[in-house]
């Protein structure tokens, strides 16, 4: 047990760290060819901070473990809006965003996660067709959105301390790095991360909603903090929902078509299934709270952030303790 808790935490380290590089390399590609702030936020960087989600997911799939492919998406998209958005959201007061931009994210969230919802509701399994049509939504979005940008694009402006840009090869180095390690990390999550659920006990659904989840969403909260921090509100609020979006049609979408599974139904509710009547209610909940009142106010604020950690905390509650 102790091995493989050490394990998991090498795991944790490695997607961190993979997740990193691979994000630096792929916006320092970007620069390069001068692609807008925009187009960089809403597609490689959230593809980029994606990255553990799809290698655990898929995995795990392979594997047929189909609760953790299934709960690391759902748990993932919660822990993005309920943990990560909240804390940064909660860390000041008013923050001003740019509601114009993300409506396209939102929109085609929306519509991802009601499809893949009244899948698992009316069917209760997930075939290899719904996988792929997931992969279609997630091809056209890229292609709107990478329309969009390139239709508004504007010169891009380098701070002076950023005009000595890295050589191309190192951005390569960084992509191709990043991904491999992030690989050997999500390998070490989700087989000791199974080894771990066994020992304590605890439904493999459980530690997939919870600790995969977190893990595999911290480049997502690095990301948020350095943008909160360098005053990029509206980058921050965009890769967290351009992830989302991603967690269902990307991650999901690839470990589906992989191999198809039916949703986990190991945890019951007064007879119910769990997930149906819990997870995926409390997904909507969220992206909901973060969502709609920004669209109205422009503005993201702090009640908010304290909200959505209620939720979150509550959450975590549930899923041990009840």
């Amino acid at each position: 047990m102790i091995q493989a808790v050490i394990l998991f935490c090498i795991g944790l380290v490695l997607l961190i760290k993979g997740g990193d590089w691979f994000v630096d390399g792929a916006v320092g590609v970007a620069h390069k060819y001068r692609l807008p702030e925009i187009l960089i936020g809403a597609t490689i960087v959230s593809i980029g901070t994606t990255i553990p989600e799809v290698m655990v997911s898929s995995i795990a799939a392979a594997a047929g473990q189909s609760q953790t492919a299934y709960g690391n998406a759902i748990g993932s998209c919660i822990c993005n809006t309920a943990l990560i958005a909240a804390v940064t959201i909660a860390a000041k007061s008013v923050q001003e965003i740019d509601a114009k931009a993300f409506r396209t994210p939102i929109i085609f969230f929306f519509i991802a996660a009601i499809f893949y919802s009244a899948v698992a509701c009316i069917t209760g399994e997930f075939s290899r067709l719904i996988g792929i049509l997931l992969l279609a939504i997630f091809v056209i979005y890229m292609v709107i959105t990478v329309r969009q940008a390139l239709n508004n694009r504007v010169s891009v402006k380098v701070e002076e301390e950023e005009q000595e840009e890295k050589p191309m090869w190192k951005n390569i180095l960084f992509l191709i790095g990043g991904a491999a390690i992030i690989a050997v990390g999500a390998n070490l999550l989700v087989n000791n991360g199974q080894i771990i659920a066994k020992g304590l006990g605890v439904p493999e659904s459980v530690i997939a909603l919870t600790f995969i989840a977190l893990g595999t969403s911290l480049p997502e909260f690095v990301t948020a903090i350095t943008s909160l921090v360098k005053g990029h509100s509206s980058l921050s609020l965009g890769n967290i929902i351009g992830a989302n979006l991603f967690n269902l049609v990307f991650v999901s979408g690839m470990a589906i078509t992989i191999n198809p599974f039916k949703v986990p139904s190991e945890k019951l509710i007064a007879g119910q299934n769990a997930s149906l009547v819990v997870d995926i209610p409390v997904m909507f909940a969220t992206m909901l709270l973060l969502t709609v009142p920004t669209l109205i106010s422009k503005k993201l604020r702090r009640y908010q952030g304290i909200v959505l950690l209620l939720i979150y905390f509550t959450y975590v509650l549930f899923q041990f303790f009840f």
